[in-house]
């Protein structure tokens, strides 16, 4: 079956990638042991071969033969597959996956959240995506009373704190909005075609934003200075995962530290903000500072 081919690709990606290079004769003996490997057959160099010009065509990746190495094969832009999210995160969801099916003893001890409904549209946007067609979707948002039902053209999806979102143009409005995955009732690819502007970046439309809102109608940029103190190892947390990616540590103290960003300030960065408590303070600009300042007085006169 296609499916379990395209793990087996998987498989090997993830041992070529993990181990640096593995001969071919070390990743015989590795799938003889594997889970994927339920029926004990040998993987003849023949069929490895085979597989290895396929993953070659359908990741983009070059694999060669070291003969100066023990003849290890190795991925010889491993580095384009770090930097690549998607491939990434394809192969390090497979790895983990794999990795608990071998241990189904830990089964009941490995712990994931739960993603809230909205995958099963994931595969027909993207389908709608490659092919530049137009959906039909119903869409019952916070703001709205009743569902709304929208032509939309699909732009991009992105993943952001366990939920899936569509950045789509509204054809009827003629404006880019982001759709919530979990929020669609119903979703329908039509035969309408459309025009994906080459103008439009997925990446440069979120560049400035913490995470799903984009408003540049409304708000400019901002260079913002937060403080972010010592206590519960704030500053180590904030060094290993950056809130951003334009975050600068500008300043060190013995303390403390001062950490500077250039985004949107918009609710979900105020958000994750206060999420983090009195360890981090809002210093410039002063009207975020304020902003911050408001929502903290309002949540505490549920308090009084």
């Amino acid at each position: 079956m296609v499916k379990d081919r395209f793990k087996k690709y998987l498989w090997i990606v993830n041992k070529l990638y993990t181990t640096g290079g593995i001969s071919y004769k070390d990743l015989a003996k590795e799938w003889k042991r594997s889970i994927l490997n339920d029926e004990g057959t040998p993987l003849a160099k023949r069929t490895f071969d085979d597989y290895r010009h396929a993953i070659e065509e359908t990741f983009d990746l070059d694999i060669q033969c070291d003969a100066s190495d023990d003849y290890k094969y190795k991925l010889y832009d491993a580095e384009i597959l770090r930097n690549d999210t998607i491939k990434s995160w394809l192969l390090s969801s497979f790895a983990v996956n794999n990795c608990i099916q071998e241990s189904r003893k830990l089964k009941q001890r490995i712990l994931f959240e739960r993603i809230p409904s909205g995958n099963e549209s994931l595969m027909r946007i993207i389908e709608a995506m490659q092919e530049n067609k137009m959906l039909r979707l119903t869409y019952q948002g916070f703001q709205h009373d009743c569902p709304i039902t929208v032509m939309a053209e699909p732009y991009c999806v992105k993943v952001f704190k366990q939920r899936w979102y569509m950045v789509a143009r509204n054809f009827q409005k003629d404006h880019i909005q982001i759709y919530a995955l979990d929020r669609i009732l119903k979703l329908e690819k039509t035969e309408e075609t459309f025009i994906f502007p080459d103008s439009f970046d997925a990446e440069t439309y979120f560049s400035n934003c913490y995470g799903i809102i984009v408003i540049p109608e409304e708000l400019d940029v901002e260079t913002i200075r937060i403080k972010v103190t010592d206590q519960n190892n704030k500053r180590k947390y904030l060094r290993l995962l950056p809130l951003h990616v334009s975050q600068e540590e500008t300043e060190r103290h013995s303390d403390y530290s001062i950490f500077t960003y250039r985004l949107y300030p918009t609710y979900d960065f105020f958000q994750e903000i206060l999420s983090h408590g009195p360890e981090i303070e809002i210093l410039s600009p002063e009207w975020v500072r304020q902003e911050c300042k408001e929502l903290i007085e309002a949540m505490l006169k549920n308090y009084l």
